[in-house]
Order: C-alpha cells, then structure tokens, then sequence
C-alpha cells in the first residue's frame, strides 16, 4: 500500500511534499501502474517513463489556469494519479471505468482525448491564440508533452511552423525516449540522437550570450558578429537547430528522470513570452526492467499472453522472477498449435506470401510494424518493407509513387488511423485510379482503446470514392483470396478485417468472384424460406450461429457472406426481398453510409419494399470503451443480437402479409 499516493487529492497536495518525498511518490506511482498492468492490458512503458516529468510539471505549473496536453494521450496514467483519480485506477479500460486517454468528462485537468498522435502542438497554440484574443491574462501557459514518434508527424510540424512564425506564447515538451510503439524511424530521430551526442550546446550558446551583455559600450557590428559566431557554433555542433530556425527558444536536452532539474528548467521555461521547445530524455519501460530492455514487447501489458508476468515491487524499482517470453517473436507462418489465427495474422500470412511470389509486391506501415504483426515481413524483405512513422498522409502518397513506378504497394495501417491519409486516398490514389490495396486492420470494435481507435467508420468514408474496391473478409478462407484479387486490379482496393479471431467454416468453399457474395449453405435448409442474412465481415460465424439456432425455432434463415461492400453484389443480396422475405443486414461499423446503408440504396433503385430490412451495425454514436464482446452484445452485433432481429423483422414481415390480405 503506498503511503503518499493516496493523500494526493489533486496536484494542489504536491505543493507541501519535499523533494525526497516527491521521489518516494515517484516510486509509488511506478507500483500502482505496475499493479494494474498485472491486472490488465494497459499501457505501460510509456507511462513508466514519464513519471518524474508529470510530478515537475504539476508542481511548476497550475494547470486549473494552465493548459496540458499530452501527445499521445495513452501517457497520461501519472497525470491521471496526480489529479485525483488514483482510486478509480483499478478501473481504467474497463466498461464504466476510466479511460486509457485524457478525457475532460473525467477530470478539469483533461481538455482533449488525445488517441491520435500528432494534434497537440496545433491545439497548445490554438488555445493560447484564444487565450488573447478573449483577453486571458498573458500570464496563461499552454504546455503541450509530445513523444519523439508523434514529432514526426506531418500536422506536427505544420503547427511548429505557424507558432514558430506568430511569435506565440507555447511550451513544446518533446519527450525524448527513442521509441515510438515500435523504435522510431526517419531523418528527424537521426537528427535528435545527435543532439543527445552534443549537450554542451545549450551551455556554449548561453556563454555566447553573457558575454555580448558583459562587454560595455557594444557596438552593432561588434554584435552582429557575436551573434554570427553563436551561429556558425550551432552549425559546427550540429548542422543547424532545427528547432530555433522554425522560430523556438531550444531548452535542452535534459534528463527526464530527475525531479529537481526538471522543475529548475521549467520554471525558466515558464518565464519566457515566445515559442519554447524544452528537449528532455527519458527512459520508456523506466523501473521495471524487462520493459527498459524490450519497451516495444511492454508497450502494453498483456498478462494473460506473457506467462510468468508477474510483478515484485521494492521501493522504486521492480523486478521479475522470471520471464519466460520476454522478447517478441513473429509467430510461425505454419504454427505448430491448435491455436486459431487472428484476422491480422491471416493478413500477415497472405501478406509473405503474395511478397515471396512477386517482386511487385512491397508493404508500407506508419509505425505500426509490432500491432500489424509485420516483423517477419521486415526481417524477410527489409527491401520491400516501409515504416514511414506516424506519418499515414505519407504512407498513402508514397504507396501511389510506388504505385506509379509499377510496383504493387500494400498500405498496412488501422482503419482509424487511415483517416488521417483521407485527402490523399481521394487525390493520390482514387482519383488517378491506382493500384494500391489498403489493408485496414482493427475495422469495427477495438475494445479498451475507445472511441478513438474504434474502427468503424471506414466502409462509409470510403465507399463514395470512384475506382476504389472495398471488401471484407468473413474467415481465414477469404483472406489471401481477397488480397490475391487486391493485388491483380489495375486499381485501387481495400480490405477492411476486425480485431479477433478469424474463425475457419467448414463448407463447400466458394472461390471469390469479383463483385460477388457468397451464399452459405452449412446446413440441410439453409435456402431461407423465412429470411436471410447478409453479413459483412467478421460476424460471418455469429450469423451462422444465429441461423441454426432460429432454425431449432422454426424459422428457416439463409447467411450470405457478402464479401464485397464494393462493388455490391445487389443480384444475390436483395433477392430475399424480391421473394417477399426479410433480410437482415450485419455490419461491425457505422451505419450511416455503411454496408447496411448501401443494401438499403440499392433497394430503394430497384424500388423494392424495404420494411422488410433490418440493419445491424452501431448506430449514430461514439463507443465507450470497454471489452470488444461487451461492446458488441451491448450493440447488439453478436449471435444475440442477430436472432432478436431476424425474430423481430420476421414478426413485422407476417403483419405485412396480414394486412395485405
């Protein structure tokens, strides 16, 4: 039980704790965030490494006035102890419970859920922009901690250039770990390890600065020269910095991990009126060992899939008694277990293969080489694999190049992160009809993450682009199938798959034919004389399920595996309502403009009777989070869900006939 945690109401009771107490606290706070990590999947090293900069920056500054933004949010569990929620800790990314970001429906200290990298630079000037304009007192901080993974991102630098540029009042924290989720990549982390190399500099250029005050009567020329010679000091040290020549005062580099320098750097940081970026390093996985060496293996703890994943605590260190896997390994593309493929496995598999059978073939990823399970692929064609860093408006346009050149690229991201390439999957890619295949992983529910990971947007953001194919696989057959397909258009294609399982059906398999669905016979009647249902995607197995059971019922329900949401294969999914029968579509994403949603367009053209249609699928809201099967029976998207609304549809279809008779 820790001793000072549980006092700390908010960063207020820091105020009276001594600087040996505030590293005790320290110590304290790794123990609880190794505690739940035993507990949970959570983020985890990255908030290892941030503790002492959280403490100096809630005891520099008063955040009830001043702004904090941390970037990305999934560092903020320190924060989150310090202002007055560590007995709701046990909670966090859990259903009800605490979320794994910052959330201002939680706490004042809050003021975004920042899920995705990138924004926090923009929004620090934003809210100091509005701070004068409304006439704030100037005295107001906006202090924005971002990681040396997001510093990479496009929108990044775009705000340093406009802060750099209006002479505003910010402070950049970069928190400097040499790590992404993965390590980081790219000129920028090459240009930072060189600071690293160079601390002096800070010390040479204030020493340039005493003495252009110490010298009296100092004349222009006399300065103007000093000043050259700070510059060309700069330039010999490290080629120019970066960071001042976008208009920045550059703090640093500082060690991250001692409480005192920190708090002394700050509160000189804190007196300055212009554009700060304060460069501190610190140590991701910091005070738990195993996550020290292998931050990428502990970025999140997984304690039901690392055995021996237990936790001794001491003071402020900790130590394992054993680790029987602490280093990841690319599982085998032939597993010797019974153990079931993951939809991202299937995609990895297909993935090796289609590169060792075309040359073509070359794969692009934004920092998410270790969640796509890619390592093998990078290992095995370190040519043809691309890690641009968070960086997915690049990872798009580079695609097209390849594209151009006449290679066959496949851009491997998240479904909620590929959003932020949109612009450039209308321009670079839709529109001048590419052939670039998007594999968009963690489509529909992705559980603890949130609203901001969740997947479900996709089908609709993408379906009104011309040229662009949009498939979904049901199971592990369809997989390679559709990225085999994918890779043979002389256009634009994407595969959007879930977080889960990928279940193997045991049926006559149907060979993919483009444009067409497939219909699912597993059972002697399996026609549907009642209804049917066409799914799209993962809740292929769920739908089967369902159609079993209505038939113990006494309802005779057909499953189609709709497999294309594009080009829709209208043929073989509206022929249940030409029949007079009701369909019920199936889909783990919005249903506004979603595969529901283009069923129902194509009905309303043939100008068939859609009371007969029910939609499955997650209506105008954002999810909490919570765990994907929660979430899902909540939502009504499982075996559950999928009988009451056949049972339900099949109820009003009868008081359709009833009342036509």
């Amino acid at each position: 039980m820790p001793d000072i945690l549980p006092s700390i109401e908010s960063p207020r009771d820091l105020q009276s704790l001594s600087k040996e107490q505030l590293v005790l606290l320290a110590g304290e706070i790794r123990d609880e965030l190794c505690r739940v990590a035993e507990q949970r999947s959570v983020h985890f090293a990255s908030n290892l490494g941030v503790v002492e900069l959280c403490i100096a920056l809630h005891t520099t500054f008063d955040f009830t006035h001043d702004r904090l933004i941390w970037d990305t949010g999934h560092q903020c569990y320190p924060h989150k102890l310090l202002t007055g929620r560590y007995r709701q800790l046990d909670t966090i990314r859990t259903l009800g419970g605490l979320t794994g970001y910052p959330n201002p429906d939680e706490s004042e200290y809050d003021l975004f859920v920042t899920g995705h990298a990138g924004c926090s630079v923009g929004a620090a000037l934003g809210l100091s922009c509005g701070d004068d304009l409304i006439g704030e007192d100037d005295a107001r901080h906006s202090v924005a901690v971002i990681g040396d993974g997001a510093l990479a991102s496009g929108v990044v630098f775009e705000s340093l250039c406009h802060a750099g540029w209006l002479r505003q009042n910010i402070t950049v924290i970069l928190n400097d770990n040499q790590m992404s989720i993965c390590p980081r990549v790219g000129g920028l982390g090459v240009y930072l390890d060189s600071l690293r190399m160079h601390r002096s500099y800070l010390n040479i250029k204030n020493e340039v600065q005493r003495l252009v005050r110490r010298v009296p009567g100092i004349g222009k020329p006399f300065e103007r020269m000093l000043g050259n010679l700070k510059t060309a000091i700069k330039a010999g040290l490290l080629g120019g910095v970066l960071f001042e020549e976008l208009g920045f005062r550059y703090i640093g580099p500082v060690d991250g991990h001692n409480i005192a320098k920190l708090q002394r750097y700050l509160r000189m940081v804190r007196d300055y009126k212009e554009p700060v970026l304060f460069h501190v390093f610190t140590e991701k996985g910091r005070g738990f060992p195993p996550a020290e060496q292998n931050p990428t293996t502990y970025h999140a703890s997984t304690p039901n899939q690392t055995p021996g994943f237990r936790l001794q605590t001491s003071g402020s260190r900790h130590q394992v008694p054993k680790i029987r896997n602490p280093k990841p390994e690319a599982r085998s593309l032939k597993p010797d277990t019974n153990e079931p493929f993951s939809f991202t496995e299937c995609a990895r598999n297909a993935i090796y293969r289609l590169m060792a059978d075309d040359p073509r073939v070359c794969v692009i990823t934004a920092a998410m080489c270790q969640g796509n399970m890619l390592e093998t692929i990078r290992d095995q064609f370190p040519d043809r694999f691309f890690d641009v860093g968070i960086c997915e408006s690049h990872a798009v346009v580079f695609a097209a190049g390849l594209a151009k050149s006449g290679m066959r690229p496949i851009v491997d991201i998240y479904s909620t992160f590929l959003q932020r390439g949109y612009d450039h999957i209308f321009q670079e890619v839709s529109l001048q009809n590419l052939p670039v295949a998007m594999m968009l992983d963690r489509a529909g529910i992705v559980g603890p993450d949130g609203p901001t990971h969740h997947g479900v947007f996709d089908i609709a953001y993408l379906r009104p682009f011309p040229n662009l194919v949009i498939m979904a696989p049901g199971c592990t057959d369809d997989m390679e199938a559709m990225l085999r397909f994918a890779i043979s258009l002389n256009g634009p294609a994407a595969i959007r798959y879930p977080r889960a399982v990928a279940p193997t059906i045991a049926r006559k398999h149907q060979l993919l034919e483009p444009g067409k669905a497939e219909i699912i016979r597993i059972h002697a009647d399996s026609t549907g004389t009642d209804g049917t249902i066409a799914v799209c995607g993962g809740q292929l197995v769920d739908a089967i399920a369902a159609s079993q059971t209505l038939a113990e019922r006494g309802l005779s329900v057909g499953v189609i595996n709709a497999r294309f949401v594009k080009p829709l294969d209208t043929q073989t999914i509206l022929e249940p309502l030409r029949q007079g029968r009701f369909l019920v579509t199936v889909e783990e994403g919005i249903l506004a403009g979603g595969f529901g949603s283009a069923v129902l367009e194509a009905a309303a053209t043939e100008h068939l009777d859609t009371r007969r249609l029910h939609r499955i699928g997650i209506p105008d809201m954002y999810v909490e989070h919570g765990e994907r099967e929660e979430l899902l029976a909540r939502l009504g998207i499982d075996v559950r869900g999928i009988i009451n609304a056949c049972e339900t549809t099949a109820q009003h279809k009868n008081r359709l006939m009833t009342q036509v008779e």
